[in-house]
């Protein structure tokens, strides 16, 4: 028989859902038109590109700070919602009250603020509707969910480049749209409700090798969001519909794909997932680096057009952070506190690295950016050699 409590958390499981791919239909717009609208709308070179991404990352910088003191007032669903109406301004701002440099920061700040709010609490709320042992499963649900939701935000944007153009006020007035009814979702939820807030910042010796994870994945983060598509839109003139393609053809993967991961994570571990992931991300970076230099035209497009679909695939295992640091964490409210220092610690390398990829690539060409991305995948590799997690114990 079903208790009141079981049909809470079914219904909480349900909402949360609905709230990432609504989440999922903004973000899916925002990254699939991005590229383009800072080379069509303001005319950004590779070099300034870079530049961009400093600010961009600055609230991920500044996210242990941002979300400590916003633990010590919120809950995590209260937050992931508060995430979500700063994401849906940004969005309106960027469509429609951008026409300098200055505003695009000032908007491209604001939506950076609530995506990194609501990936700082997205995944303790996972944690907390998964059952024991189960946590990739559930999380990878949760990223089925978001790939859902950017199937349909990309397929908008496919449809309306194709009827009326690249009409950009249109995508990030949509995209504000689908954040501001996450939010609605996720202010619905009760899971967590009876938490008791965090009022500390947590860093300790012990999470030393996640802080070292999370940085990697910055680094990694940065590169391919920064550069990957750079290389198609400005090397090889690829148009935002193009993107809008690849970037549906890779939702569509996910969402079979991620809770297929998840399960994997849950199977073998993060110590593997996590070192293979690395190994593949090596593999996509010499892709990008030398497919026009190995395949005659128009198969390096391919084969370029491939890698950004993989990697974007690959991004799902960043669950396995998550949870690795769940099976490590001293106690449960560690985990949220834990996830944002992981975050600063990430944006403290990777703010500053498009900023010399940009460098790199105008002085000596993209493939040395892609070159040094593969160097840090390899060391990668062995840092999460070292991951040792302890015997799950069976309920």
């Amino acid at each position: 028989m079903l208790s009141m409590s079981t049909f809470r958390i079914s219904k909480d499981f349900r909402n949360a859902l609905i709230a990432t791919l609504f989440f999922g239909a903004a973000s899916g717009i925002f990254l699939a038109t991005l590229n383009n609208y800072l080379a069509d709308i303001h005319d950004l070179g590779a070099e300034a590109r870079g530049w961009l991404e400093f600010p961009r990352e600055l609230p991920g910088f500044l996210i242990m700070f941002i979300a400590g003191a916003m633990l010590a007032i919120f809950r995590g669903t209260q937050m992931a919602a508060l995430a979500m109406i700063a994401t849906a301004i940004g969005a309106l701002g960027l469509g429609f009250l951008a026409p300098s440099t200055t505003l695009l920061v000032v908007w491209i700040v604001i939506w950076s603020l609530g995506d990194h709010v609501i990936f700082t609490v997205e995944g303790p709320i996972g944690l907390k509707l998964a059952k024991s042992g189960k946590e990739g499963h559930r999380l990878g649900q949760f990223g089925g969910a978001r790939n859902l939701g950017t199937i349909l935000g990309v397929g908008v944007v496919f449809l309306l480049a194709k009827l009326v153009g690249d009409r950009y006020d249109i995508f990030y007035a949509i995209a504000a749209g689908s954040a501001f009814i996450a939010g609605l979702f996720y202010l619905s939820l009760k899971v967590g409700s009876t938490d008791d807030r965090s009022k500390r910042l947590v860093f300790k010796k012990k999470y030393t090798l996640f802080y070292a994870i999370s940085a990697l994945f910055g680094i990694r983060k940065q590169i391919f969001l920064a550069f990957g598509a750079w290389v198609l839109v400005t090397i090889h003139d690829v148009p935002v519909s193009t993107i809008a393609i690849l970037y549906f053809i890779a939702s569509c993967l996910g969402v079979i794909l991620r809770p297929l991961l998840g399960d994997v994570i849950d199977w073998l571990g993060e110590r593997v997932v996590l070192s293979v992931d690395e190994l593949l991300l090596l593999a996509i970076c010499m892709t990008y680096a030398f497919a026009s230099d190995i395949f005659p035209q128009p198969y390096d497009l391919y084969a370029l057009y491939a890698a950004y679909i993989f990697d974007s695939v690959l991004f799902a295992l960043r669950v396995a952070r998550t949870t690795y640091l769940k099976k490590i964490a001293d106690h449960p409210g560690d985990i949220t506190p834990t996830i944002g220092m992981g975050i600063t610690i990430d944006h403290a390398v990777a703010m500053t690295l498009p900023i010399a990829s940009g460098y790199i690539w105008e002085v000596w060409g993209y493939r040395w950016v892609f070159i040094l991305a593969g160097m840090i995948a390899l060391a990668g590799f062995f840092i999460c050699l070292r991951i040792r997690v302890p015997e799950m114990k069976t309920a």
